[in-house]
């Protein structure tokens, strides 16, 4: 198998002190750094995906129901929507970054595509993929729903869950048994 590593959305909004920070944000993109630094020759690919807002509509409000509509995050060209600085050493080794969510709402990675124009999908196919492992933020929605799109590709998917930071204990045991009945592999990085 040829396996990818795919990041997903470790930016400054979804770290502690961004607009909608999740708690261990910040401990995790220096979790992500230290395991890419010492394990990106385990990848063929490695993957960083964004949420990248322009206009997504209903996606935002000012008064989010925290399900389908969210407080303003990951506007392209603020600093929200960078990745964390402690992401810096694992994004040395990043082949590719898929970006997601400029009109509409977008949680899986698949949704996205890369500057050129390719969505997560193909390009993977593409560089003879057929495996991935994920990890990021939040594990009970971006990471849940690229693993799950993942699977659905046909990839043999992992998730590494020690290395993802969820929003709430109820959410992340939701999406745990969600990916499960989706023959996600749950893992640990180590």
């Amino acid at each position: 198998m040829s396996r990818a590593l795919i990041i997903v959305d470790v930016q400054n909004d979804f770290c502690e002190g961004g607009s909608m920070g999740v708690p261990g944000g910040v401990a995790l993109a220096q979790a992500v750094s230290n395991y890419v630094t010492k394990r990106a020759g385990d990848y063929a690919q490695i993957v960083a995906t964004a949420d990248w807002h322009i206009d997504p509509g209903d996606h935002w409000s000012d008064q989010p129901d925290f399900h389908d509509s969210w407080p303003v995050h990951c506007e392209v060209g603020t600093p929200g929507a960078d990745f964390h600085p402690g992401l810096e050493a694992a994004l040395a080794h990043v082949n590719v970054i898929v970006r997601k969510g400029q009109y509409e709402a977008a949680y899986s990675g698949f949704e996205g595509a890369t500057d050129e124009g390719e969505r997560l999908a193909p390009w993977l196919r593409d560089h003879d993929i057929d495996a991935v492992d994920i990890v990021g933020i939040a594990t009970d929605h971006c990471v849940r729903a690229t693993a799950v799109h993942a699977s659905q590709e046909g990839l043999s998917t992992r998730v590494l869950l020690d290395l993802t930071a969820g929003v709430s204990p109820e959410g992340i045991a939701a999406a745990e048994t969600e990916m499960r009945s989706a023959g996600i592999e749950l893992a640990r990085s180590g």
